[in-house]
């Protein structure tokens, strides 16, 4: 199967990207492969909003100044500025693809999050992932894209070149899901738009699937990867024995929720004068210390001194949600708790989402773009999923017609590898990683701790391409052996790291480096070859 353009994810970034090529470019050939179903994703379960400048008084300098300040000294301007100044356009395609936010009169209801200075998130009530999600799914249905559903990707194909030099991304295989075939997709360009690595963690607020694809197959591939350290802890999370991890948003504390310890009393004031608004990583170490110090399981969100309709016409998800475990945030607090959220870091690309391997673009939660330095401020991952979408697609529409097409690749090869019969090891591997990395790699660190972990993974990572190059490929194990490469990223990036900067906080550095120079964390694989800077990002 040879096409144009493959895209690998069905997200807010995949998806608006493959429109975007296809409103420029019509009669392109675009496959989009889908892990899942083609909503199922995190797009769907965000629930905050998009930030962007939409009121008269907020200014694009307070958006970009917010930005900078949760990114902790290590965002990049021109990425973060490049962003702000995109994001009404941003929001009116939005629009015209369908999606209704909400309306205060005759403008935009717009409410604020943690970080920000201005109310400048503009939502569809709690559940504005499902809204941009479901429309930007309804537009691609009427395209002539190829829709591939319930397809994992298992690795980047690049060009053999003579002398034995590996060249431009050239398609992926992806293995069907349904019937257990490894397919082989060409394609003249390849954009990954695969998400972030939350489930590398035990407790997390993201779907299933995400586990990193994205970020392992470019660093096999041969793709940088920056700030890999920095993973943004959600501060609440739904607490409940029978509770799948269901993220209670932002917004609640935006519009007056207070946290609380098991005894009643409020604690944020006493961690930042900001409150329940400070940034995520703050709120985030503020509740993990509360639990510590106190031994309790949980803290509390408590927004039910404001009137039950309003609760309930701004939370209607959240609301009901709560109420299939027997709790009426109208009348009670929230059990909530931190939860592994966002990957800051990934491959490192420029403003047009160019990465180092020619011919393959990175978009989404899988890039590294500079925006979030070592913290992502509140809403602004949507708006980065919207802006790099764009300007990606208008780099493939611009240079598509220069590119050759892809030469024939080779057949996916399983003559070599027979059925499991030990499914059992990739169910202990699985468990194992996201218990260590929880327990050693979470929000607060130590080197000796990253060390335990450093070790185990190295184990694990041996344990791992052993099976998979003994047995026939499974969901379940491709999806082990990209967490536990982005998990030895992580550990690698944490360890360099000899200081505490936003997401990243150390027992042993707790202080800011004011000494050296602000740096990112930059690794590079050993087969990295410098096609082009690729830098726009970190």
């Amino acid at each position: 199967m040879s096409y144009d353009l493959l895209v690998i994810g069905s997200g807010a970034a995949g998806l608006t990207l493959a429109l975007r090529v296809l409103e420029a470019k019509p009669s392109a050939r675009v496959a989009i492969l889908a892990k899942g179903p083609l909503a199922e994703g995190s797009t769907l379960y965000a629930q905050g909003g998009i930030a962007a400048v939409l009121d008269a008084a907020d200014t694009t300098e307070s958006h970009v100044a917010d930005t900078l300040n949760a990114g902790a000294g290590l965002c990049n301007v021109d990425s973060v500025r490049f962003v702000v100044e995109n994001a009404r356009t941003a929001i009116e395609w939005l629009i015209d693809q369908g999606v209704a936010f909400d309306r205060e009169g005759d403008s935009w209801h717009l409410t604020r999050e943690g970080g920000h200075s201005h109310r400048r998130v503009i939502h569809a009530a709690d559940a504005t992932g499902r809204a941009v999600e479901t429309s930007l799914v309804d537009r691609v249905r009427e395209t002539g894209a190829d829709v591939f559903e319930h397809h994992n990707a298992v690795d980047l194909i690049r060009e053999s070149l003579p002398g034995g030099g590996l060249g431009r991304c050239v398609g992926a295989y992806s293995l069907d899901r349904i019937s257990g075939r490894v397919r082989t997709f060409a394609a003249k360009k390849v954009v990954l738009a695969t998400g972030g690595a939350s489930r590398v963690y035990m407790y997390s607020s993201n779907p299933d699937g995400s586990t990193g694809d994205g970020i392992a197959m470019a660093w096999r591939a041969g793709c940088r990867v920056a700030n890999m350290e920095f993973s943004q802890f959600h501060p609440t999370c739904l607490f409940h024995p029978q509770a799948k991890t269901f993220l209670v948003t932002e917004a609640v504390r935006g519009e007056g929720g207070h946290l609380l310890r098991p005894d009643g009393t409020r604690f944020m004031d006493e961690y930042d004068p900001r409150g329940e608004l400070a940034p995520r990583d703050i709120v985030a170490r503020a509740i993990d210390d509360v639990m510590k110090r106190l031994g309790c399981e949980c803290v509390y969100l408590d927004i039910s001194h404001k009137p039950a309709e309003f609760v309930r016409s701004h939370f209607p998800t959240v609301y009901a949600e709560c109420l299939k475990y027997g709790i009426d945030m109208t009348q009670q607090p929230i059990p909530v708790v931190p939860a592994a959220h966002y990957t800051c870091g990934g491959v490192l690309t420029d403003l047009s989402g160019r990465t180092d391997v020619g011919n393959l673009y990175a978009i989404g939660e899988v890039s590294c773009t500079g925006l979030h330095g070592a913290n992502r401020m509140a809403s602004n991952s949507l708006l980065e999923c919207l802006v790099f979408g764009k300007s990606a697609a208008e780099d493939i529409v611009a240079t598509l017609g220069k590119v050759a097409a892809a030469p024939v690749i080779p057949a996916w090869d399983e003559s070599w590898v027979t059925d499991s019969d030990e499914e059992v090891v990739v169910a202990h591997n699985w468990t194992e990683l996201r218990r260590f990395m929880s327990d050693y790699v979470g929000i607060v660190r130590s080197t000796k701790r990253l060390e335990r972990a450093k070790h185990r993974v190295k184990l694990l990572l041996s344990e791992i391409e052993e099976y998979y190059g003994t047995f026939r490929v499974t969901n379940d194990l491709l999806e082990l052996r990209n967490l536990a490469m982005v998990a030895d990223l992580i550990v690698r990036s944490a360890l360099s790291r000899r200081e505490s900067r936003g997401l990243h906080y150390t027992l042993d550095y707790p202080s800011l480096d004011v000494i050296a120079p602000v740096q990112n964390t930059v690794l590079v694989p050993k087969n990295f070859s410098a096609r082009r800077g690729g830098q726009g990002g970190a």
